[in-house]
This record gives structure tokens, C-alpha cells and sequence, in this order.
């Protein structure tokens, strides 16, 4: 009888002994679930681009009122041209948001992506383990806990045969909770990856629904233009707006270029000047004091006018830092680049501009398109350049490139 009872002790310890080695063997296939670390898109980024879209749609609605309060005054042409390419600008803003919100949830996307398959990857890895946690309990036979303990020979073995049973439970709830925890955490990977999408989708459709009322703005305001041209009281207003927007900006760029002399000093320029428009050579306004060749008229004009196509890409004449990117209504969208030498430039009428204030550009870089805001009534680049503060005609500095004048269907070579 104490012949069976060793032998049974034995059996039972030395199954205890095998699970415990299989617990080793087993132990380093798995470990507690971590939650991939945080993605590099957060939320509170797409957050701050949707707090600055609805800025943008509030600032659309008090010139929508501005305008509303206009349109029925048929001498408020230029005004209403001036609220309406304000409004542009402003869609056009809501546009490039709903790109960094698109580019954000398609990085948000991928990012949930690699979790999801990570997460799946995990899930079979620890399913796998769980499968083999069985089989080998099933292969070796049920071992009754309590017979182990039972099994003891004195308190002292008691107490080492509980910690083993404790250790072997413990292992084998946390394989459970694991596997739980992954499938959760699943589950979790899949509901966010279909939110993303479906905002990343809601924000496609917005951005197309800005684009055609972009479109549906710059139609009316290609009206306007016609309306503003047919009335000579309103062309010279606009010139006169236009001289004297010249003046203030005289004084405007002076302070741009001493706020950021530092900055503009460190951008080595270059000696000549880039024809802002390659392959658009003739003219159709020239700068103050010259005499219009075929005219005979004398021009009161703060700069040239190159006529070229809606959108044409301009070029920065010089390298330099971009001292005013800005709209106003009588240069429309401009741009001013100040240069190391003393020298600036002036791009203006854009139908959109390219670069931001502080930001600096080589010579050759697109600062802007062609187009036709503010006081203008047909797509051209108002072109200016400034030594020392001072206007110059910028037809003196292109002597290598054959520039034409056109008016009244007459062309003539200025140089």
C-alpha cells in the first residue's frame, strides 16, 4: 500500500515536472499584447486643419454678406470684383486644407493599416500557441491540481507544489487573456481604419464641392470684367487705385526689407535678372515716362504688363526671401521678393500665388500664376522692379531679350 502511494507521488510529480518544462519551452513564444506605439498622424493634427477650415468658412460668409450688400449697385462693379476674388482665395485656402486633411487620413490610413495586419499577424501567432497549450494537456492527460497538492510529503513541499500550480494557472489564463486582448485590439484597428476612410471620403467630396464653386466664383467674376471694360470712368479709377496703392507700397516694402534684413542678407543673388515669363515677350502696358512707340503717349504706369495665359507659371527674377505674399484690391494676389543686392521685385494680378511670406526662393523658382485679380481686366503679369527703394523701368535690365510692345493690332521691337 506505501509501495502505491510513492509510485503515485511519482507519476503525479513527474507530470507536474513535465508541464513545468513544457511551460519553459512554451513560455518564450508569447508575452503580454502591446498596443503599437501611437501613429504618427495624430487626431489633434487633422483637428487644428478642421478648426482652421471652419476659420476659413466664416471669413466666406462675412464677404458673401459684404457682396450681398453690393451686387445690386451696377457702379460697385470693381468692388464686387475685389469681395469676389477675396472669396476665391479664400475657397482656394479651403482647398489646399482639404488636401493636408487628405494627405493626413491617407497617412492615418496606412499607419492603421500595419497595426491591423500586426494586430492579425499576433493574433495567429498566440491562436497557434493556444492550440499547442491544449494538445499537450490532452496528450499527457488531465492533471488534478488538488492531487498534486494532496501529494505533498510535508508543508514545506506544500508550499513549493502550490507556487508550481499557481505559476501553471496563471500561465495558462494569461495565454486565454492574450488572445483575447489581440482579438479586441482588432476589432478596435478595424473600426478606426473605416472611420479614416470614411473621413478621408468626406473630405474629398468637400474639397470638389470648393472647386466648382471656385469655378462657379471666377465665372462672375470673367463677367465683371466685362462689365469694368466697357466703362472707361471705372478704368481709370482703377488706374488711379492702382498709383496709389504704388506709393503705399513703396513705404510698405522699405519696412518688409529692414524687419527682415538679416534674412535677405543671407541669400546671395545673382548679378542679372530672369525674364519672369519665358516665352512671352510683348507687352501691352509700359512703365512711367516712356513714350508708347506706336501711341505716342506718354504712360503713367508703375511697372510692365506681359500678357499670358490664365495660370502661366512665374518665375522669380532674382533669388531673394519673399517679403509680402499678400492680396490687395488694386495689385490683386502679389508677391515681392527683396534681393542681397538692394534690388526687389514685384509680381502682381495673380490669379494664385505660389510662395509665403519669409519663405526663400532661387532664381527661376514659380512664385505665382498668371491672372487677372484686383485692378485688371485681362490675364497678365504686372512686373516691377525696385533699386534702393526706387522704381525702374524693367525693360533696361533685359537688353539680351528681344521685348515687343502690342497696341491697336500693331507690334513693334522696343530694344
Amino acid at each position: 500500500m506505501g509501495g502505491n502511494t510513492v509510485n503515485k507521488r511519482k507519476t503525479v510529480f513527474r507530470r507536474v515536472v513535465t508541464l513545468a518544462l513544457a511551460l519553459a519551452i512554451l513560455l518564450p513564444l508569447t508575452g503580454p499584447y502591446s498596443v503599437p506605439e501611437a501613429s504618427a498622424v495624430t487626431q489633434d493634427e487633422i483637428d487644428d486643419l478642421k478648426e482652421d477650415a471652419s476659420a476659413l468658412a466664416n471669413q466666406k460668409k462675412d464677404l458673401q454678406a459684404q457682396l450681398k450688400d453690393v451686387r445690386a449697385d451696377k457702379n460697385a462693379a470693381q468692388q464686387q470684383k475685389d469681395l469676389i476674388e477675396r472669396q476665391i482665395n479664400v475657397i482656394q485656402e479651403e482647398i489646399d486644407n482639404m488636401t493636408a486633411q487628405i494627405e493626413k487620413y491617407g497617412q492615418l490610413i496606412q499607419e492603421k493599416e500595419v497595426e491591423l495586419a500586426q494586430a492579425e499577424a499576433d493574433e495567429a501567432e498566440q491562436y497557434d500557441l493556444f492550440c499547442r497549450r491544449v494538445r499537450y494537456m490532452e496528450e499527457e492527460g488531465e492533471v488534478s491540481y488538488w492531487s498534486v497538492l494532496f501529494s505533498s510529503a510535508d508543508f514545506s513541499d506544500l508550499l513549493d507544489n502550490f507556487m508550481m500550480v499557481e505559476e501553471i494557472m496563471e500561465y495558462d489564463n494569461k495565454v486565454m487573456d492574450d488572445l483575447i486582448a489581440i482579438r479586441e485590439q482588432i476589432e478596435v484597428d478595424k473600426a478606426e481604419l473605416e472611420q479614416a476612410k470614411a473621413a478621408q471620403e468626406e473630405a474629398r467630396k468637400e474639397q470638389e464641392a470648393a472647386k466648382k464653386e471656385r469655378e462657379a466664383q471666377e465665372a462672375e467674376v470673367d463677367k465683371l470684367i466685362g462689365e469694368i471694360s466697357s466703362q472707361e470712368d471705372q478704368l481709370e479709377a482703377m488706374e488711379a487705385e492702382l498709383q496709389k496703392a504704388a506709393n503705399a507700397l513703396d513705404a510698405e516694402i522699405r519696412r518688409k526689407e529692414k524687419e527682415m534684413a538679416a534674412q535677405i542678407s543671407g541669400v546671395q543673388s545673382e548679378s542679372g535678372f530672369l525674364w519672369p515669363l519665358p516665352g512671352y515677350t510683348t507687352l501691352s502696358s509700359l512703365f512711367a515716362g516712356r513714350i508708347h512707340p506706336i501711341t505716342g503717349k506718354r504712360h503713367n504706369h508703375t511697372g510692365i504688363d506681359i500678357p499670358a495665359p490664365k495660370n502661366t507659371k512665374i518665375l522669380a527674377s532674382k533669388s531673394g526671401v519673399v517679403t509680402t505674399s499678400t492680396y490687395n484690391s488694386s495689385y490683386g494676389n502679389y508677391v515681392v521678393v527683396s534681393h542681397s543686392d538692394g534690388t526687389s521685385t514685384l509680381y502682381a494680378h495673380m490669379n494664385k500665388r505660389g510662395v509665403s511670406e519669409g519663405q526663400t526662393v532661387k532664381q527661376g523658382d514659380v512664385v505665382g500664376y498668371v491672372g487677372t485679380t484686383g485692378s485688371s481686366t485681362g490675364n497678365h503679369l504686372h512686373f516691377e522692379i525696385r533699386v534702393n527703394g526706387t522704381r525702374k523701368d524693367p525693360v533696361n535690365y533685359f537688353k539680351d531679350i528681344p521685348l515687343y510692345v502690342r497696341s491697336g493690332g500693331t507690334t513693334k521691337r522696343l530694344n
